[in-house]
């Protein structure tokens, strides 16, 4: 009668210890997939951005549109000359003539795969429930850093146009951001990942 509780509490914890571990790799493919990012796309930031902004732009900022655009994320722009206004959007890899610019698109997916097979052998995963158990829990951590990084990368700018005071900003669109590429893409691809050498050892 004793050793069922204790039965239990010692799997509830080793549940735990997978969560925290998912979501803690959730925070590490979010870096990997960034650095990867920065590593294809850096030395070109400046060039494919507007002029208003490329001068003082700080290249981590840069390097973060196209890291969320790799997610299908766009990049909401406000711009203002004198008294007049507007809102767009922009898609920097689309418009890029790199030829780096397309390969950011597999970046996420390929990292967020990586990670949910780790995951699955790190934890011997021995069915599918478990892969998803494994797997899900990645967006956690994910969908904070890139919550966080759509907020510290906006980047606003001053200068003039015609001789008029003119302004400019840029920020990843921030519900995108945390509900598509920190939630949706992990979800889909870690699992998925996960799901892998299970597949594998059910052959």
């Amino acid at each position: 009668m004793v050793s069922q509780p204790a039965a239990l509490e010692t799997t509830a914890g080793s549940r735990r210890s997978t969560v925290a571990a998912s979501a803690g790799s959730g925070v590490f493919a979010a870096v990997i997939g960034y650095l990867v990012t920065y590593a294809l796309i850096s030395g070109e930031i400046r060039e494919n951005t507007p002029d208003i902004v490329a001068e003082n732009l700080p290249e981590w900022k840069g390097v973060a549109w196209y890291f969320y655009n790799a997610h299908m994320i766009d990049i909401e722009t406000t711009g203002s000359i004198g008294s007049w206004g507007r809102t767009d959007t922009v898609n920097f890899i689309a418009e890029s003539s790199s030829s780096n610019a397309d390969l950011l698109y597999v970046v996420p997916p390929l990292v967020l795969l990586a990670v949910g097979v780790f995951l699955a052998v790190r934890w011997n995963g021995s069915d599918f429930g478990e892969a998803v158990v494994v797997g899900a829990p990645v967006a956690i951590g994910y969908a904070v850093v890139l919550g966080i990084g759509a907020v510290v990368s906006e980047y606003s700018a001053e200068g003039t146009a015609f001789g008029i005071e003119a302004s400019s900003s840029f920020a990843p669109a921030l519900v995108p951001a945390v509900l598509l590429g920190g939630i949706i893409y992990p979800l889909v691809f870690a699992t998925v990942g996960a799901a892998l050498p299970v597949a594998v050892r059910k052959r």
